[in-house]
């Protein structure tokens, strides 16, 4: 079912992707700048911005601390100065470090957050009133947000990471219902497990897992088809939609089971 209107035509469009240094992120500009979008890529990582630029003609970097709302900000003013619109921005910018409760780490812990849930606050408080003045005006206006089916439900392990993402899927979901009156496009982005620098240090088997060059193909897909919520890849993510269905007994004493096994 489309909710947002489709994206058919990247020709010119400007894109702007916080957290895209490398994986999911950098994978998903390098397929919008193939595309034709004007793509303008942020992240702390200046030389890694640099090498993308250098390798994409007329995409630009623009460095940014998403833990900073000054910077953010910034970023944001930057941008719309130069170019006088953002038509599309994802945030995938993200910090993930296994943590169980009986290894808690208050530091790690913090950090998820800062990153994962305040820079995405950061973000917004930056884009929304551009987005919303666009949209006003009858131009294109597409918010972004990546999370992880990690957010379906509580997982081993995810004592960190999960709880950010449950919080970014929540988000998403009344951004939705708030902006979709206004014109400003949500979507959702849920992968399962994707090769990245995050996900390297995984020390157990990732079933289904990806390549960022293949999410960055399922993103774009569900862009032009207008999804609200795009998951990927689906054996795996809808194995967790099932599991997300599940009354919370059931799924503690499966999941617990599991872990004793």
């Amino acid at each position: 079912m489309s909710l947002n209107a489709r994206i058919i035509d990247w020709q010119g469009r400007v894109v702007w992707l916080v957290g895209a240094s490398s994986g999911i992120g950098r994978a998903t500009a390098h397929r919008l700048h193939t595309l034709g979008a004007t793509v303008i890529v942020s992240a702390r990582n200046a030389a890694a911005l640099d090498e993308f630029v250098a390798g994409h003609v007329d995409s630009e970097a623009v460095v940014v601390d998403v833990t900073s709302r000054d910077s953010m900000r910034a970023a944001c003013e930057a941008i719309v100065r130069r170019h006088g619109r953002i038509d599309l921005t994802m945030y995938c910018a993200g910090h993930y470090s296994a943590m169980s409760a009986t290894q808690f780490d208050l530091d790690e812990a913090l950090r998820h957050q800062q990153v994962n849930v305040g820079g995405v606050l950061h973000w917004l408080a930056g884009v929304l009133p551009q987005l919303l003045c666009q949209a006003e005006g009858g131009a294109p206006a597409h918010l972004s947000i990546v999370a992880s089916v990690a957010g379906y439900r509580g997982l081993p392990r995810a004592l960190a990471y999960g709880p950010t993402k449950a919080a970014l899927i929540n988000l998403a979901e009344t951004l939705y219902l708030d902006l979709a009156p206004h014109g400003v496009a949500v979507s959702l982005v849920n992968p399962g497990f994707v090769r990245t620098p995050l996900t390297a240090h995984n020390a157990f088997s990732m079933p289904a897992l990806l390549t960022p060059e293949q999410a960055a193909v399922a993103i774009v897909s569900g862009w032009r088809s207008g999804r609200f919520e795009i998951h990927f890849p689906w054996q795996f993510t809808w194995a967790m939609k099932a599991l997300r269905a599940l009354g919370q007994g059931l799924y503690l004493r499966l999941v617990g089971r599991a872990l004793r096994d």
